[in-house]
């Protein structure tokens, strides 16, 4: 694992190959070095050795134009993931990274309102979904939100967007496709060499996304706990340090949010269980812990890019969109924008719940499993619950393999309710015709039960990380 970084440091570059410019004498500069072969750029990482600038851009070059070997970039990844990068490789590789491809431009006037927010992943999150309208209620003239499929047993916004009928994630494909396409080919495969949990590599795909946008703020939500990358919220904290660190040295104003990651977030999990979610959320409902993130982060964001005087006043105006209608309002714009039937888009942003659901996808059959015994809520463990999913088909094992959007499952119940031996606690929404055995032995021994007094859930907000400026304040 890449040591520890402190947020804004960068260690100065050393003395580059032919530079005698100390004490006033300047030498002729050496011949540049051959470049070299990714067997060997392979075995430095191995070894644990640190690669150079030229070296990681030779690497990003060669996955971008064929040159490397499937079997090549798993094992680059895999000693990365093992050996770690300092933070002047991890620096590197962002920016070789985001020159893979072509850079967004946007007017002059539109600097300060240019905010995207990005979550290392977790269960049951559209958050997303919910904020980028709602931003955009606040004024926000554009949130670009490059965004990820499925990594591990998460779900990826693309995906739930996927799921509603005619949206196109893809607004023009020839552009799409030179956007940072290095990070698309190593993300897809971190999905299938078990490196998604690296920091230099969530790093990187992260910031190098949003070198490209030309942001005026960014705010990553930093999942840790059982269900999340991190499962300790130092380790959460080590990865925020590096976004913030990495960021400074790219000029990108970045903050990061550490956000528990053990319960799911919300009732819903599965792509369009999501999607009506993120809908309820919108119409100034739905459940409490996304309304408060939703509202936290959004809020942190426009104070980050000087559009609130501080986090409350920000939060206060995001929940506002949520209550009035705006944030729905802009989300059915957005539908109809990416090729959603104007119609229903309408529906879906007017219809009730029931109806709703009716709009789309659903799946074949729902299993209840009650509870086993009487008892308060402590805790739903959010990875059983995803992992079981994940084998119904709500997740990828193999990269591009296709998801059947509609399963999913409702939790019937909240952390810190009551609960009585019998009741329904699940809705599982499957297209196989039941629940195998283990499977459901799998979900009962996700929900925890105690003898303590029904308690209201905590927020799964934990700690912001401030860019070095404002450490301060």
């Amino acid at each position: 694992m890449a040591a520890p970084v402190t947020p804004g440091h960068l260690t100065p570059n050393p003395v580059a190959p032919g530079d005698l410019s100390w004490g006033g004498l300047r030498g002729p500069p050496d011949t540049p070095p051959e470049p070299k072969q990714l067997p060997e750029l392979i075995r430095l990482k191995r070894d644990g050795d640190r690669l150079s600038e030229g070296d990681i851009r030779g690497f990003v070059r060669a996955v971008v134009d064929g040159s490397a070997q499937g079997v090549q970039i798993g094992a680059m990844l895999m000693a990365i993931r093992l050996q770690g990068m300092d933070l002047e490789e991890t620096v590197a590789l962002t920016q070789a990274m985001a020159k893979s491809g072509e850079q967004l431009e946007w007017p002059e006037a539109w600097h300060q309102q240019l905010v995207d927010k990005h979550s290392t992943g977790g269960v049951g999150d559209k958050v997303s979904l919910v904020l980028a309208p709602a931003l955009a209620a606040c004024g926000c003239k554009q949130v670009p939100m490059i965004s990820g499929r499925g990594l591990g047993h998460t779900g990826g916004t693309l995906d739930k967007l996927e799921s509603i009928p005619g949206f196109t994630v893809i607004q023009s494909p020839e552009q799409s496709k030179k956007l940072v396409p290095a990070d698309g080919i190593l993300y897809e495969a971190r999905d299938v060499t078990a490196t998604v949990d690296s920091l230099p590599l969530i790093t990187a795909s992260i910031l190098s996304k949003k070198v490209v946008e030309s942001l005026s703020a960014l705010l990553v939500d930093v999942k840790f706990g059982a269900a999340a990358v991190f499962p300790s919220q130092a380790e959460a904290r080590e990865l925020a340090g590096a976004l913030v660190g990495v960021g400074a040295g790219l000029g990108l104003r970045v903050a990061a949010a550490l956000t528990a990651m053990d319960n799911p977030l919300g009732r819903s999990v599965g792509h369009t269980l999501e999607v009506e979610e993120a809908l309820l959320c919108m119409d100034g409902a739905g459940p409490p812990d996304l309304r408060d993130l939703v509202t936290r982060l959004g809020g942190t964001l426009l104070w980050l890019s000087g559009q609130a005087e501080d986090p409350a006043v920000g939060a206060a105006r995001v929940a506002a969109t949520l209550d009035d209608g705006s944030a729905r309002d802009r989300f059915e714009r957005m539908l109809a924008t990416q090729g959603v039937d104007p119609w229903l888009a309408r529906a879906l942003c007017s219809g009730t719940p029931a109806q709703r659901r009716q709009l789309l996808p659903r799946a074949r059959e729902q299993e209840e499993l009650l509870a086993p015994a009487d008892g308060t809520v402590e805790l739903v463990r959010a990875l059983p619950l995803a992992r079981v999913l994940h084998e119904l088909g709500a997740g990828r094992s193999r990269a591009g393999e296709p998801l059947r959007p509609a399963v999913g499952a409702e939790l019937l119940v909240g952390v810190g309710q009551k609960l009585r031996r019998g009741t329904p606690w699940l809705r599982v929404h499957l297209d196989a015709p039941a629940l195998s055995d283990p499977q459901r032995r799998a979900l009962q021994g996700a929900l925890v039960l105690s003898d303590r007094a029904p308690f209201a859930a905590p927020s799964p907000f934990a700690e912001l990380i401030l860019p070095p400026t404002d450490t301060q304040q």
